[in-house]
């Protein structure tokens, strides 16, 4: 993903300005982009009530900073003097209100980056960067202040991602040791024109249709692994998809789940699988092999930058065509990775990536 830097060099391609002062930039107003905010389609109004939309710029998508602040029920403030927006302080008024704008259509705009707004979040100066590190400057758009979803999802402690097939920016959690944890994703040139459904205003949240899931599995949350769990659409009706594992006495049973926004469940499907925890030579299975289990997982997760062993799922080792093999999936960021290793040689067979969306 192509990432903002509002440095004095692009200020001055953009048109020969100098360092702290505000510089037109290219975008696009996206309002075929859905956001979901713990399972609800959230739509937003600036303070004279008319409808705002999220903002596509270098691939990154921009969300209204007041909006977000109301949807936190904290006070949002604007001080011109010292070009300092400021959240905090628990909310005495009703979030605004106005009127949609169903005319509303994908368009090129002007927008402004402004490095010398300050952002203050609950008394503290705060100031954003991309996922390397670099600093993300707030825009504005029609007297709006817009932030990237990393920041958003930074202010708000919640997970983000990107669902593509519904160009739906997905915030979900509540994580505020952290500041979220945020996954980058690409949204230009989005696919999908056209809004997939006329956004909810009500709806279960994603955490309490996990937990539909749970009940109905018999399980808790400290007993399972949660392989995918995330919001979908399926013939323009919004779902969860929801995924874990269980393992006891050296058996594994995958859960799969689909539940309704109303928490209903549309569909499940269970079953188990032989799992044995220690392979290699000489140990439980029997089986003399070459390749110790652990070495195999050190094979898989070294071609995927950043993944452990705590993102490898449904590990296993099998026997196929009179070779043992170890197979199994990680799962990282929004990526499913398939794999097989030769259970003697070490050498990976086979290796299939997908969108966990897909």
């Amino acid at each position: 993903m192509k990432k903002l830097v509002c440095s004095l060099t692009a200020a001055l391609l953009l048109g020969g300005t100098v360092a702290g002062a505000s510089y037109n930039v290219n975008a696009t107003l996206t309002p075929d982009v859905n956001v979901n905010i713990d399972g609800i389609n959230r739509v937003f109004y600036n303070a004279q009530g008319q409808e705002v939309f999220p903002i596509i710029y270098n691939g990154s998508t921009y969300l209204p900073l007041r909006a977000i602040g109301e949807i936190m029920n904290k006070n949002v403030n604007w001080d011109s003097n010292t070009k300092t927006a400021s959240i905090g302080g628990q909310r005495v008024t009703g979030a605004t209100t106005g009127t949609p704008n169903n005319s509303a259509t994908r368009a090129n705009i002007t927008m402004l980056c402004c490095p010398e707004y300050s952002i203050v979040i609950d008394g503290s100066a705060r100031t954003f960067s991309d996922v390397n590190g670099n600093t993300v400057e707030p825009m504005n758009y029609n007297g709006s202040i817009y932030l990237p979803l990393r920041a958003i999802g930074q202010i708000m402690g919640k997970n983000v991602t990107w669902d593509s097939t519904t160009q739906t920016a997905i915030l979900t959690g509540n994580n505020q040791s952290s500041g979220g944890e945020v996954t980058d994703f690409d949204t230009q040139n989005p696919t999908n024109t056209t809004n997939p459904s006329t956004p909810s205003t009500q709806g279960i949240s994603l955490e309490r249709a996990k937990e539909i899931a749970l009940n109905h599995a018999g399980k808790t949350a400290s007993q399972v692994q949660f392989i995918k769990a995330y919001q979908d659409w399926d013939d323009g009706i919004q779902k969860y998809d929801i995924e874990f594992t269980f393992t006891s006495n050296n058996i594994t049973h995958k859960y799969d789940y689909e539940i309704s926004t109303s928490g209903n469940i549309i569909s499940y499907d269970y079953d188990a699988e032989s799992y044995f925890p220690n392979y290699g030579g000489n140990t439980s299975t029997g089986t003399n092999v070459a390749i110790t289990a652990e070495r195999a997982k050190q094979i898989a997760i070294s071609r995927v930058s950043g993944a452990t062993t705590a993102n490898i799922y449904e590990f296993k080792l099998d026997r196929d065509d009179g070779r043992y093999e170890y197979e199994g999936k990680i799962i990282y960021n929004t990526l499913e990775y398939e794999f097989k290793i030769d259970a003697n040689t070490g050498n990976v067979i086979e290796w299939d990536v997908e969108s966990i969306y897909d």
